[in-house]
């Protein structure tokens, strides 16, 4: 070998370690069967080319790669697609191209008008998606089995709280039949699907069945109580949203536990019972919201320095007593509802420390004055 042949193996070398020469070779070289499937995918959806901003711009001429919506590994192959607001009407029909990209990690369909139509059991072929976001796409009818077997799945959105279509329901399968191969799930959002389970049906499938699960979102589900102690066994949970429910139960203090807790939001989901001080002091709760629950019994405690809340949201509950001094230890509070509750007495003048603040409302209670 020469010593030109040498140097130029070595500069190879010397190159492809810093990332140069990999990229220039193969960054932004769409396969052509991923271009290709791409193309027959958009012919064969219906949408408002004046309201579209990625597919009406795809062309044969341009490397896919390079395509809005579109991200691709360092092979050239689609592993990402966001088509969220592309107005998308009529359905995806089961032969679809789209089905066909097998190497999808990724795939959002949000805030599109599917015209209620029902979710394609065609996304059972896209074993590789770890992203799933069907949120308020126009979707209806039963959730197909075929999204159970989407195993890599980290992220699940098939909420539906805007009604572009009609609700999305789970009877066959149940809840537990969608996510018995979710092993891996870390959020879970299926907001206004009709679920219609008691609280110890519900519980026990997310806590036997996504045990990593950190958001759990499940907002006018048709679910009922109590909530179960089944529960506490997703000790990851971060996120917890179970409003307009009809949960007829106390609000657990097991809930003060999951050491991650950032928001809960249990309003409007005829709470009763009183609710636990313990909640209201765990240092990593950034919102609270038990609002419209008028049987929800409860007090302010002291709260500590080192609180998180950014959000308080307790109108048109029962929760009563005195605002403690304390209140102005809630430094990052930026909204506090207390109207239609029944405090008494003084309100603390350590509110005035609540820089924060760009909402109050402590109208309709029973205070008198400013405590001095």
């Amino acid at each position: 070998m020469t010593v030109l042949q040498l140097s130029w193996l070595f500069l190879v070398r010397l190159l492809t370690n810093f990332g140069g020469i990999n990229r220039v070779l193969v960054s932004g070289q769409c396969q052509s069967d991923q271009q290709s499937l791409l193309l027959q995918m958009k012919s064969s959806l219906v949408f408002n080319s004046s309201l579209s901003f990625r597919m009406v711009q795809w062309s044969q001429s341009n490397d896919c790669c390079t395509w809005s919506g579109v991200d691709c590994d360092e092979a050239g192959r689609v592993i990402g697609l966001d088509l969220s607001e592309e107005s998308i009407s009529a359905g995806i029909d089961n032969s679809s191209s789209l089905f066909s990209l097998k190497y999808l990690q990724s795939l959002n369909l949000a805030f599109n008008m599917f015209n209620a139509t029902e979710i394609p059991s065609g996304l059972g072929n896209l074993t590789n998606l770890t992203t799933l976001n069907l949120s308020n796409a126009g979707f209806a009818g039963q959730i197909p089995i075929q999204v159970s077997g989407m195993t890599r799945l980290v992220t699940l959105d098939l909420s539906s709280l805007y009604r572009f279509g009609g609700p999305l329901k789970l009877e066959n399968p149940n809840l537990s039949g969608l996510l018995q191969n979710l092993a891996e799930l870390r959020e879970l959002y299926l907001d206004g699907a009709n679920i219609s389970a008691p609280g110890i049906e519900w519980c026990q499938a997310l806590s036997s069945l996504v045990p990593k699960l950190r958001v759990l979102s499940l907002s006018s589900c048709y679910l009922s109580g109590p909530i179960h102690p089944s529960l506490a066994n997703l000790q990851s949970l971060s996120v917890i949203r179970l409003d307009q429910n009809d949960l007829l139960s106390p609000v657990p203090e097991f809930l003060a536990a999951f050491f991650n807790l950032t928001s809960l939001r249990l309003s409007s989901s005829r709470l009763n019972g009183t609710f636990p001080e313990k909640i209201l002091r765990v240092h990593t709760l950034e919102t609270l919201d038990v609002s419209d629950n008028s049987l929800l019994q409860g007090s302010l405690p002291d709260f500590p320095r080192n609180s998180s809340l950014r959000t308080l949201m307790l109108s048109s509950t029962n929760f009563s007593g005195v605002l403690p001094d304390s209140i102005g230890n809630l430094k990052n509070l930026s909204r506090l509802d207390l109207a239609l509750c029944n405090f008494s007495g003084s309100i603390p003048t350590s509110l005035a420390d609540l820089t924060q603040l760009v909402y109050l409302d402590l109208s309709f209670n029973k205070f008198v004055g400013v405590r001095k």
